[in-house]
């Protein structure tokens, strides 16, 4: 996870020049956001006890890190529907996923603990964002992304690029809880073993049947099985881990109990 002197960053990833993503983070000092503590500084999130005007002036300054393209934040249910955004659509729609191909509106998604995916095409046409936790990865939030994500773009590419086959998709994975924190019950497991054998690799066996499940490495896995191999960002390593990076990242597991509330960041991606 880079470092940045703006309370966000710019993903490392070959997106097209017309594609902008960003990945905000906690703040690291007062200056970067109005929220208070435990939510401090730079909370997005209008659900977790903020006071309203805090989150209103963070999300005004994020917006203006969108360089004039709108955020538009969806009620997140860890579910799997996906939102097409256009010039009308209004904050607070139910979805766990968003995709667009007009410029001036950002597929945003807000985590904390989460795995955020971005998703665009070598061509730029349209671009996505999705929220993965285990029950929306489990439950195919990726599918139905990747789904929405190539009924879109090829309605928007010139006529000789039409053809699906030849669209070569790209995704970055942003922070997220990492494997060496995230512990889970045998049923998680189940959840994803069911429909791929081959992820019992992303879960390490600890102590009173619970398990350690790699979040960035099922996605990768999904991704693959959707055609998607040039996938970026999250390794799996602590530097990306929300619970380990407790500077930067707000982590729901590591502070709802121990400190009353956490806070939301938020990944974004629109078409410039």
């Amino acid at each position: 996870m880079p470092a940045s002197p703006d309370p966000w960053f710019t993903p490392d990833w070959p997106a097209p020049p017309n594609v902008r993503a960003l990945f905000t983070t906690r703040g690291v000092a007062a200056g970067d956001g109005a929220s208070a503590a435990p939510r401090q500084f730079f909370n997005l999130g209008d659900h977790v006890g903020d006071a309203p005007e805090a989150v209103a002036a963070n999300r005004a300054r994020l917006r203006q890190g969108l360089q004039g393209a709108r955020p538009v934040f969806m009620n997140q249910v860890h579910g799997t529907a996906v939102l097409c955004l256009h010039a009308a659509t209004p904050d607070g729609a139910t979805a766990d996923a968003a995709v667009c191909h007009q410029p001036g509106l950002a597929c945003t998604v807000m985590v904390a603990d989460c795995l955020p995916v971005l998703i665009t095409d070598t061509q730029g046409s349209a671009v996505a964002a999705a929220h993965a936790g285990w029950r929306g990865l489990a439950g195919g939030v990726l599918e139905q992304t990747l789904q929405s994500f190539r009924a879109l773009a090829p309605v928007h590419q010139a006529q000789d690029a039409i053809n699906k086959e030849a669209i070569e998709l790209i995704a970055w994975l942003g922070p997220c809880i990492g494997p060496q924190a995230f512990e889970v019950g045998p049923e998680v497991r189940a959840a994803f073993v069911a429909t791929d054998a081959g992820a019992a690799a992303c879960f390490a066996a600890q102590p009173a049947g619970k398990y350690l499940a790699d979040l960035p490495a099922l996605a990768r896995r999904r991704l693959a099985a959707l055609g998607v191999a040039r996938v970026y960002g999250n390794d799996g390593s602590d530097a990306w881990c929300t619970v380990r990076q407790a500077a930067r990242c707000f982590s729901y597991r590591r502070d709802q109990v121990a400190l009353g509330g956490s806070g939301r960041m938020a990944a974004c991606i629109w078409l410039a």
